[in-house]
């Protein structure tokens, strides 16, 4: 058996991504309009009238912009823990209860073959999550919207064979660009996002023999570029003896564009 992802979007301005297997398919987050989402899904061959459900990791828009439509259109199960689900929805529109499900922090859900695990993240929202799937031994991590990564949260992501990692913004960048201090602060913050640097140190401690590809998500589009976070993750991660490009590959990911669907 073999999973397939897709970054469909990921940046400040939405994310989306896509899990599938055999049997099931799954979106984490639609942070983008309706109309977007179902252009992203034909860019990878996929169709959302074949989704299982929508993971969300927490209500902020860049998450749930296009949540409810999507819900709506293809009546799909949505499936967040309680505290989300009390702050998205006077965001998201009417969802009929049959298409509610609470899915809580640190537990897992088992579709067929497919195991879902859920675990908690530092980021200033109602009770912040993200997901691991698990099939046959091999294992996908979505982390994202992160002000650190704590040892429990390794712990929880180690040795997977494809990660979907934070790597937001460049502290230089950061501190030098237009944003009022109260909004570097927060980004700054334990309850913010990682850096470049901070992910690729946390990347160091979790990535195993088995992890073949590490996507750089959730970039600032103001304060990080995609040649210096991948720079600056390889030269951090080589630091640490590792050799980027051999031992496992950095891809980018985009605010528009999605990544291949890639077997695993």
């Amino acid at each position: 058996m073999t999973m397939h992802m897709s970054v469909l979007a990921s940046g400040s301005t939405g994310n989306a991504i896509y899990v599938e297997t055999e049997d099931h398919a799954f979106l984490v987050d639609a942070g983008l309009s309706g109309k977007q989402m179902e252009l992203l899904f034909q860019q990878i061959g996929r169709s959302m009238k074949n989704l299982s459900g929508l993971l969300v990791t927490h209500e902020h828009s860049d998450h749930i912009k296009g949540l409810g439509i999507v819900a709506r259109r293809y009546g799909l199960p949505v499936y967040a823990n309680e505290k989300t689900w009390n702050a998205m929805e006077p965001l998201i529109g009417k969802i009929d209860s049959e298409q509610k499900f609470i899915f809580p922090m640190e537990s897992v859900k088992s579709f067929g073959s497919l195991d879902i695990e859920s675990f908690g993240v530092s980021h200033d929202a109602a009770e912040p999550m993200f997901y691991v799937f698990h099939q046959n031994g091999k294992k996908i991590v979505i982390m994202t919207d992160t002000g650190y990564v704590s040892d429990r949260m390794k712990g929880t992501i180690g040795s997977a064979d494809a990660y979907v990692f934070e790597s937001n913004h460049d502290v230089g960048m950061l501190r030098m660009c237009h944003y009022p201090w109260n909004i570097k602060r927060r980004i700054l913050s334990d309850v913010g996002h990682v850096s470049n640097e901070d992910a690729a140190i946390a990347m160091s401690d979790v990535v195993g023999d088995n992890t073949k590809r590490i996507y750089l998500a959730h970039l600032s589009k103001d304060n990080n570029m995609k040649d210096l976070a991948r720079m600056s993750v390889t030269q951090t991660l080589q630091e640490r003896g590792y050799v980027v490009g051999e031992q496992f590959e950095l891809h980018d990911t985009d605010a528009k564009v999605p990544t291949e669907l890639y077997a695993i």
